[in-house]
């Protein structure tokens, strides 16, 4: 059965492999299923309803991954679009979570369509590869902020409007050993070093009486039901779209896209004289965005970590299957996450902040009108407490660098489009 649904043998694999490789995907990614109902929970949000549909989505994405494409890509809700969702769209904008969701679901059109049209890949081509590195390491800086909130490393001070906190305090110290337990672990090439970092401060946490003990370590999962299908698409029409979702659009097109080409790359699943499946698992990504916000999430998108998976041997789609089934099992440990406090979940936002600075290397350091853009879209996110006004002043000012510096040429349609939406978002505002 394996071998006709996944071409096994066509991809020089076999089940055992794959089994494995999945495993190794899962185990990797599963720090979403804590952080994710940790960050959203921040908007009002039931958590256990978040916790669930989390483990659904994450399923469904990677179950449409496996049979759509045939591609060993674990998927689930995104580290950055959560952020944005939780922090920038419901906590800075106001909106709803509901008309947040409804505003995910909207996206999710656009980008079905943006692939059947192939105005996605236009896209990508157009958008300078400086500003796309800046992105992801200006989301990652503005994730590592989160992080050091969430912990209290940083807080609040009306001098100096932040300092750091107690460093004697338990959630402090907690988050300093959860940091570095990852950061060892990982450099040691352990796989799953982001979950082990959060459940041995959890754990740790209960035994030292700083949070409760669970009931019960396995249990039926909570209700779905204060997430499911609750989208206010038309409270989001009477407040406006236009910012919330081109951000939630663009996000999507590098995240996904950047993923799920550097993975399968490695797995040598895109040959250059061969079809390959791109544009079906780019599909995949784009319908499992809509699932997810029906479900209750934020987008769903391809991870990273589907790296070490394909280190692993995983070649076909029976691994993305295997992610699937393993979030469908976790759905019964939904007492151990409702126990994870916010320091534990800390530690992994700010590695994995870490991981997506290493963008900034592949920022072209030598043209001024290159760094300048970048290093603005960078910063302006932690320091807005916007991931919307990094982009939109970075795409700005590269379109007026290039263009009053006789470089006009440099500047592709798809750049200025983008930088006139966020400049008539600035008018209306």
């Amino acid at each position: 059965m394996f071998e006709s649904l996944f071409k096994l043998r066509e991809h020089g694999t076999n089940v055992r492999t794959e089994l494995l490789a999945g495993v190794t995907t899962f185990l990797t990614m599963a720090y979403i299923i804590f952080v994710n109902p940790n960050i959203l929970g921040s908007t009002g949000m039931d958590t256990g309803a978040i916790f669930v549909a989390t483990c659904l989505a994450a399923a469904v994405g990677s179950f449409i991954m496996a049979f759509v494409a045939n591609w060993p890509i674990g998927m689930a809700p995104g580290m950055g679009l959560n952020a944005f969702f939780a922090f920038v769209v419901v906590g800075a904008l106001g909106y709803t979570w509901q008309q947040a969701l409804a505003a995910v679901f909207v996206s999710g059109i656009i980008f079905l369509i943006l692939t059947m049209t192939g105005v996605r890949k236009w896209l990508i081509d157009g958008i300078p590869a400086s500003l796309r590195s800046a992105i992801v390491a200006g989301i990652g800086l503005f994730l590592a902020f989160i992080g050091l909130q969430a912990s209290g490393l940083v807080v609040d001070n009306p001098a100096t409007l932040t300092s750091h906190g107690d460093l004697k305090s338990a959630p402090v110290l907690y988050t300093i050993l959860g940091f570095f337990i990852i950061v060892i672990l990982d450099a040691l090439k352990v796989r799953g070093a982001i979950l082990i970092g959060i459940l041995t401060v959890t754990i740790l946490s209960v035994l030292t009486g700083h949070s409760k003990t669970p009931e019960a370590l396995i249990s039926m999962p909570p209700s779905v039901a204060p997430t499911f299908m609750q989208l206010d698409l038309a409270g989001l029409f009477s407040k406006g779209i236009l910012e919330v979702v081109l951000i939630f659009v663009l996000i999507e097109i590098f995240d996904a896209t950047g993923t799920m080409i550097g993975v399968a790359k490695r797995a040598g699943l895109m040959p250059e004289d061969k079809p390959n499946r791109l544009g079906r698992a780019l599909f995949a990504d784009s319908t499992a965005i809509l699932a997810g916000s029906i479900i209750g999430t934020s987008s769903t998108t391809a991870y990273v970590e589907s790296t070490a998976g394909v280190q692993a041997g995983g070649r076909t789609g029976l691994t993305a299957l295997v992610v699937g089934v393993l979030f469908l099992a976790a759905l019964f440990f939904a007492p151990v996450a409702g126990i994870v406090p916010a320091y534990a979940t800390a530690p992994a936002l700010i590695y994995v902040a870490i991981l997506m600075l290493r963008e900034m290397t592949d920022i072209n350091w030598k043209d001024m009108t290159d760094v300048v853009p970048s290093v603005v879209t960078v910063i302006l996110m932690p320091f807005t407490y916007s991931i919307a006004e990094g982009i939109a002043f970075g795409f700005i000012s590269y379109v007026i660098l290039k263009a009053f510096t006789g470089r006009i040429r440099e500047i592709h349609p798809a750049t200025v489009v983008i930088a006139a939406l966020f400049v008539i978002r600035f008018a209306i505002a």
